[in-house]
């Protein structure tokens, strides 16, 4: 049984039931929160209520329910590279090419489908245990939680901005210096299966990165995420005008180095992902309260075109930091 109960803010009066009780209940998904209100496992204020009604700032939201499966995804026998384990998370480095969790045109063949043959008992975890996501075509690091105070407990950190996530990019163009973007990023306006930097309507989003590296006409580079947006890195580094090499979506046309050799050339040309890799992940652990830290090093592809634009900038001063 789940019993759970919590006060709204005054920054909540007036909004939907639904709503609120998806910013309180964060740990359950806003589906199962608004089918718990129908079946009247979830009150307002000690009665039933409809999910589009509005809240006032005091009012009581009270839940018992019974947990059931969150999930419907099936169970695959798919390979995980599992950095660590224990009872109450799952660390997963991930290549480049897998999905996240079941969506539209990716039913099956995803990371929760593999987690889910090799941890049954996440059925029972909202999302499969996923907390946050990395793209299709981004390799490393992502956090799974194995229980629901695990989910509970990570949700919150990530909230809270406590879960510290770095990334390994390389950028088309050379950045004077290292730089902050905080631009609010929501749907493109016209192409709605793209994201973009937007004035009104988008969620507020900061991304931190410094030079590590630099080329005669590329920059890799360290990024930090202050927050999650979906896309975010890709988005605002396209935003600053130096988009992700061989990003299909924000990176626009391959452009090759003015004279590179026909080895630069190809190897850019082959390369058909995003230049981006989760290296860094820390968290508090949800069970022992000790602070951790994983690393992953670069994916193969990665590693060979960081080796390639190295060689080929080797009498070019490109400067390392």
């Amino acid at each position: 049984m789940i019993e759970r109960s919590a006060t709204a803010g005054d920054d909540l009066a007036g909004v939907r039931f639904d709503q609120a009780a998806a910013q309180l209940f964060s740990e359950f998904s806003r589906a199962r929160l608004q089918t718990w209100i129908r079946s009247g496992q979830l009150l307002l204020d000690g009665a039933r209520a409809r999910p589009r009604d509005a809240v006032e700032s005091g009012a009581v939201l009270s839940l018992q329910a019974e947990l059931e499966s969150e999930v419907s995804w099936g169970a695959e026998a798919l390979p995980l590279d599992i950095v660590y384990e224990d009872e109450e998370i799952l660390v997963i480095d991930k290549p480049a090419g897998l999905v996240v969790h079941p969506g539209a045109g990716n039913h099956h063949g995803t990371l929760v489908n593999a987690l889910l043959n090799h941890r049954p008992a996440l059925e029972a975890v909202p999302r499969g245990g996923i907390v946050h996501r990395l793209d299709k075509e981004t390799s490393g690091l992502l956090v799974v939680a194995g229980t629901l105070n695990a989910h509970r407990s990570l949700v919150a950190q990530l909230q809270k901005k406590d879960v510290q996530r770095e990334y390994f990019a390389i950028v088309r163009g050379v950045p004077s210096g290292g730089g902050r973007v905080e631009a609010a990023i929501g749907r493109h306006p016209r192409q709605r299966t793209r994201m973009a930097v937007v004035a009104n309507g988008g969620k507020p989003a900061v991304t931190h990165y410094r030079i590590a590296q630099r080329f005669a006409q590329h920059t890799a580079l360290n990024v930090q995420l202050e927050t999650g947006r979906t896309h975010q890195i890709r988005v605002h580094m396209a935003h600053r005008g130096y988009p992700l090499l061989g990003d299909p979506v924000y990176g626009g046309r391959l452009q090759l180095p003015k004279g590179c050799s026909d080895r630069l050339a190809d190897t850019l040309r082959e390369f058909r992902r995003q230049a981006l890799h989760a290296r860094c992940l820390s968290f508090v652990h949800p069970g022992s309260r000790e602070y951790c830290s994983f690393e992953s090093p670069l994916a193969d592809d990665l590693e060979r075109l960081l080796q390639i634009l190295t060689e080929e900038n080797s009498g070019l001063d490109a400067q390392e930091y």
